[in-house]
């Protein structure tokens, strides 16, 4: 079990994306809105090491935000 504590792994998670020109991200100020390809009802992807592995909702619980995986996602063999 030592072995799999010594492994890491970088989990990231998805919200949604958007091209944005230089020009305009240096512009952007605090509070800027970004418009991102996704609604809120969309899942949200999960990658670990750069690779989809699930996808999720936020859920607040006590003021904390939670991800919750609702679908794992197979990679054909």
């Amino acid at each position: 079990m030592n072995t799999l504590e010594t492994i890491d792994v970088d989990i990231s998670v998805e919200l949604g994306s958007t091209t944005l020109p230089i020009h305009h991200l240096l512009r952007l100020g605090r509070g800027a809105v970004i418009e991102l390809d996704a609604l809120e009802t969309d899942p949200m992807r999960i990658y670990a090491n750069n690779t989809l592995i699930a996808k999720g909702e936020i859920q607040v619980d006590e003021g904390n935000l939670n991800v919750v995986v609702t679908e794992k996602v197979i990679k054909p063999a």
